[in-house]
């Protein structure tokens, strides 16, 4: 079996040159889209899939964090369920069925993603509940891209934010590779329970999944191990129009070559909401995946 190093792909670090002129700043993207199952999620997906002892792995996800524990289960040879909304993307969707596992639609409506898993797994009752990222497995999977971002020397780094897991792995590998970068979140403005965490000192829930454009983010809050580290590590957290994560999608596809889904985009779209906080900065943003429908991906670009 490998080891979550040998099994994943480096991250692709760009910096792109009219992007850069058009912003004024000196900017380094981190891209994530080029990884196994097209995000970030492919190292907390196989870095849990692969310490866990049981053979069969249920979780909830949008859709990039079920991609990437079915695909690792597949390598692995486990067996892998993947609730999911019924308003994830399509591509997502055929996606974690391509890769073997088990899709559960439901209407959130009608049934939260953690009540319709704990069903599951009333059903199967020795199969491992993954979280996309309240888990200390996850957190050290994605850790594994702070490490690569450690090798440089930003003045601040910006993380999408949706449950957490990406900015406390983040989080803990910068402070382990003694770089003091301020960590900036990214988080859309319709789902802000991270920034309104921050604010108040205490763990903040969404009354109901925020139908923000960004459906990585659509999340009801924090996890529990993320908020432990996010609470002393993280600078600050963006609120992120809707507007302006459509503007960044559009941008990165224009000046930055680069295919991106809503989520990925938001690092981009916090430099457009509050760009006096990042002048004269060497900034690292991250992309976190490109995973998006080929018509909403239309749509964003037309608009």
């Amino acid at each position: 079996m490998k080891t979550l190093l040998e099994a994943i792909r480096p991250t692709v670090f760009l910096k792109p040159e009219k992007l850069n002129t058009y912003l004024n700043l000196d900017l380094t993207i981190a891209t994530e889209t080029f990884q196994h199952t097209g995000s970030f999620k492919f190292r907390a997906g196989y870095n849990t899939a692969s310490k866990v002892a049981q053979e069969h792995l249920i979780t909830a996800s949008s859709g990039n964090f079920g991609q990437a524990l079915a695909y690792a289960c597949k390598i692995l040879g486990k067996r892998c369920h993947v609730v999911m909304p019924e308003t994830s993307a399509k591509v997502k969707i055929d996606s974690v069925r391509s890769y073997g596992a088990i899709v559960d639609l439901i209407d959130t409506a009608k049934v939260s993603r953690e009540d319709r898993v704990l069903q599951l797994l009333d059903e199967f009752p020795d199969a491992y509940k993954a979280s996309a990222y309240d888990d200390p497995l996850v957190i050290e999977g994605n850790s594994s891209l702070g490490d690569e971002i450690s090798q440089f020397d930003f003045d601040t780094v910006i993380v999408p934010v949706g449950g957490g897991g990406l900015i406390s792995g983040t989080s803990l590998a910068l402070c382990r590779n003694g770089k003091n970068a301020a960590l900036i979140g990214a988080e859309p403005e319709m789902a802000n329970d991270a920034a309104r965490s921050l604010r108040n000192g205490e763990l903040v829930r969404n009354d109901s999944e925020p139908q923000t454009i960004a459906d990585g983010a659509r999340t009801l809050s924090l996890g529990k191990h993320n908020w432990e580290i996010i609470k002393d590590g993280v600078s600050e957290i963006v609120e992120v129009s809707e507007e302006n994560i459509r503007k960044a999608l559009q941008t990165l596809f224009g000046l930055a070559n680069l295919k991106v889904e809503p989520t990925g985009a938001l690092g981009l779209g916090a430099i457009f909401q509050k760009p006096e906080i990042f002048s004269g900065k060497t900034v690292c943003v991250i992309v976190s995946g490109g995973n998006v429908d080929a018509e909403v991906y239309r749509r964003i670009l037309s608009s």
